[in-house]
């Protein structure tokens, strides 16, 4: 996992978007500090936009809330944030392929950009790093690939 963070992109005029964000309960403590890191983010970058929390018991749930969303046309980007620590088994593997692999087929699928943010994590001194602090936060990096991604397909679609 890379230990930089991606740099702030610049904000565009007054612009107006709407991020649906869905994010697991399980690893509540870690989820929520990529959740706030993510929120204060996108409020420097674009102060007028709004967000909509969905929550979902954990990773695996998150796929099929994303796909209703994005069949809906219910915002400019859906971040999906959920965390996997590894345990004993290969479940944590198993999941996070398959909750990748579904949310990067909806994306194509309905034309909206998903931002993947289910991590998976060996322990959780790594998960702590990357949800908890400042430094390399997963949840700034989010926000500032949705922004810039939602700037693209805006773009793209002559918005």
């Amino acid at each position: 996992m890379s230990t930089v963070i991606s740099p702030r992109p610049r904000a565009v005029g007054v612009v107006k978007r709407h991020f649906a964000i869905v994010a697991s309960q399980f690893n509540a403590a870690y989820v929520q500090g990529l959740v706030d890191h993510l929120i204060v983010e996108l409020r420097l970058l674009i102060p007028n936009a709004t967000t909509t929390l969905f929550q979902v018991p954990g990773a695996f749930e998150i796929p099929v809330v994303v796909r209703e969303l994005a069949s809906q046309k219910r915002g400019d980007a859906i971040i999906a944030i959920g965390v996997i620590i590894k345990g004993e088994t290969d479940h944590a593997k198993n999941l996070s392929y398959s909750v990748t692999d579904a949310l990067q087929r909806i994306a194509v699928t309905h034309g909206i950009p998903v931002i993947n943010v289910v991590l998976s994590f060996d322990n959780e001194s790594q998960a702590r790093a990357r949800c908890l602090e400042d430094e390399i936060n997963r949840g700034t990096e989010a926000a500032r690939a949705a922004v810039e991604i939602t700037n693209v397909m805006s773009k793209l679609r002559n918005k």
